[in-house]
């Protein structure tokens, strides 16, 4: 009973205390210097406001409260967390949207949570069960509904604390970097002003009539030629594009204990243009975003995935373009459509026909669905039929047998893992796509054996990044260090495989030139002969217009771009941002200029700009499934 009326009686200290020691943890995870100073500065003040207002208007079960709120926070802090290993950035409400898929990839989101985090949780359950004991309800509801100072001193607390959060928050609102931005507000204040800051912001939104082909390529630094070199190479050929789950370009030629981990991959990069400077470009959708990005050839929304945020709009996009240009198309996939919303990505942006787990079933499962090796065997004589017709087509394969966290069964291994990888989710990377670039190969002898390999322009690339820093624990990061010959950064996070094989134009070569998933749908466009005239586009035809900027956005702060020879993230603002050489991942406090940093954000307020006074999609355009023949 003593312990009890002490915590009854000084409820409001010893919450404060659990509450910090949980934003200590939080801190220390996502903020390189970790919990200080600042960390009381900044959240105890949020929680001050909140007991003030439960002990200013809650005339009894003050505790309860205490204890809601207490849950609430836990669990905002926990996300925080969570997401924060996976996409290393300070989650907000916007990722409530995909709170529903949370269980369908739960092995994935599982598998970034250390065993220490649940012990945030540790106090609630045991407050719950001390307070909440039948003989101390009684005296808990009476003592918890004493105020613990007078209603003056309780408005002055009030008073003070809301003035020390609005200090933190309204001397950077202007910062660049979300994650600077929620370390110098505090972790609960930034969440807030997200908030409101989406709700009150006058958008700066760039009239249609502004936003035009010869602005963007301005803004980019590159020139439209005259006469493309190879426009129209490949004309009448059918355009395939392979994207492959998590593949980065690291994986091209790396051996392991003289192990070839991607030979498939090795010899179609040794024969074809290997573009070994490409970048991923996604954002909250990842695998989506990169579907979006490469047939809209627009950038991804700043806080949302585009499947959300951008699928209302009719989309300019590969497949319309094709489709006006006599092309027949369809996309191919071993998940459900519903999953990340994709049958309304795929009304916006025009696909005639989808394949997806209604038709390919659920046999051999792998991650989400069939295994790739299932996705390849039913996917070629769908497209030989699409090759029958007196139409070329354009069509999208998308593999997922490699997805995250790489579990892959273990009737699926290929190769014999050294001891040192074994039960780390580097060991689990590798053998993934060792089993996934196993199965490319029964595609590419698939795609050759029926002469669509001699028919086809096929673009294989990769969505995005496997192996994310914010996830990997020291010994990891040492062991892709050992693969790789440097230390794992960002420069390498990010760059994915890419390889283009387009008949009589490609031969062995290393194309040096940067660029990234929003380049793929001119560079192809160029090689099939499709003009890109009259549509918005904000990438360039990789053969022709050498770049220097690619806008990133999501995993980086906005404003974060890479150019030709850095990546670039902001601080508070360009003048404290950091600069990585693209040579050696080494940092460097010269790199790109105020100028490059400027126009890459107007590049991105330029696509926003763009999409938001599209037209909205007649609801009626949807594409055909290819298991039921209906819409």
């Amino acid at each position: 009973m003593p312990f009890i009326r002490r915590l009854l009686n000084r409820r409001f200290i010893y919450f404060t205390i659990i509450l910090l020691v949980k934003g200590f943890l939080a801190w220390s995870v996502v903020f390189d210097k970790g919990p200080s100073f600042m960390t009381l500065v900044t959240e105890i003040p949020f929680f001050w406001v909140v007991f003030c207002l439960i002990e200013w208007l809650a005339s009894k079960r003050k505790m309860l409260y205490y204890m809601i709120v207490n849950l609430l926070f836990t669990l905002l802090y926990f996300t925080v967390l969570m997401y924060y290993k996976y996409y290393g950035i300070i989650v907000t409400y916007h990722a409530l949207r995909q709170a529903d898929k949370v269980a369908e990839v739960g092995n994935s989101t599982y598998s970034l949570l250390d065993p220490y985090y649940l012990f945030i949780f540790v106090d609630i359950f045991v407050l719950a069960f001390i307070l909440w004991r039948p003989k101390n309800i009684s005296y808990q509801r009476a003592v918890s509904s004493r105020p613990i100072m007078k209603k003056r001193g309780i408005i002055a607390l009030f008073v003070v604390s809301f003035m020390l959060c609005l200090l933190n928050i309204w001397p950077n609102r202007a910062s660049m970097n979300e994650n600077k931005q929620a370390e110098e507000m505090g972790i609960l204040n930034y969440e807030v002003y997200t908030i409101f800051a989406d709700t009150t912001a006058d958008e700066d939104i760039v009239p249609m009539e502004q936003i035009t082909q010869s602005e963007i390529n301005r803004l980019k630094g590159v020139e439209q030629p005259l006469e493309p070199k190879y426009f129209g190479a490949d004309k009448g050929k059918n355009v395939i594009i392979l994207q492959m789950e998590s593949f980065q370009d690291f994986l091209i030629g790396l051996k392991i204990d003289g192990q070839e981990i991607t030979p498939n991959m090795n010899k179609l990069a040794a024969e074809n243009f290997h573009f070994n400077r490409f970048y991923t470009m996604v954002g909250q959708g990842t695998t989506s975003d990169a579907e979006y990005v490469v047939n809209t050839s627009l950038y991804v929304p700043k806080h949302e995935a585009a499947t959300d945020k951008n699928v209302a709009k009719a989309l300019p996009s590969f497949p319309k373009l094709m489709k006006a240009n006599d092309y027949n198309t369809a996309t191919f996939h071993t998940n459900a459509i519903e999953f990340w919303n994709r049958k309304e990505l795929y009304s916006a942006i025009g696909w005639e026909k989808y394949y997806d787990q209604s038709f390919y079933g659920d046999d051999d499962h792998v991650a989400f669905g069939s295994s790739d090796e299932v996705l390849y065997a039913k996917t070629i004589p769908e497209l030989k039929k699409m090759d029958e017709s007196d139409k070329p087509f354009y069509a999208q394969v998308i593999s997922m047998s490699a997805h995250h966290p790489f579990d892959l069964p273990e009737r699926k291994y290929k190769m014999q893992l050294p001891e040192r990888f074994e039960g780390t989710l580097v060991g689990d990377y590798i053998r993934s796509q060792n089993y996934a670039d196993y199965a490319l190969g029964q595609f590419i002898d698939g795609l050759k054996e029926s002469g669509l390999w001699d028919d086809s322009i096929i673009m294989f690339y990769g969505d995005h990044q496997g192996l994310s820093l914010y996830s990997l624990d020291n010994k990891e990061k040492d062991l892709v260090a050992e693969m790789i010959g440097h230390e794992y950064g960002y420069t390498d996070m990010f760059r994915i495989g890419a390889v283009l094989h387009a008949p009589g134009v490609t031969y062995p070569k290393v194309v040096s030139q940067m660029g990234g998933e929003v380049d793929i749908m001119p560079t192809l466009a160029n090689l099939a002969g499709v003009s890109m005239d009259g549509q918005i586009h904000f990438g360039q035809d990789l053969l022709n217009q050498p770049s220097d900027m690619i806008p990133m956005r999501h995993f980086l702060p906005s404003g974060s771009v890479i150019t030709n020879d850095y990546l670039f993230m902001p601080g508070i603002s360009y003048e404290d941002g950091t600069n990585y050489s693209l040579a050696n991942g080494s940092t460097s406090e010269r790199g790109i200029t105020n100028g490059q940093y400027n126009r890459t954000l107007k590049l991105l307020n330029l696509s926003d700009s763009y999409v938001k006074q599209l037209p909205d999609k007649d609801p009626a355009d949807q594409p055909v499934s290819a298991a039921t023949g209906k819409q």
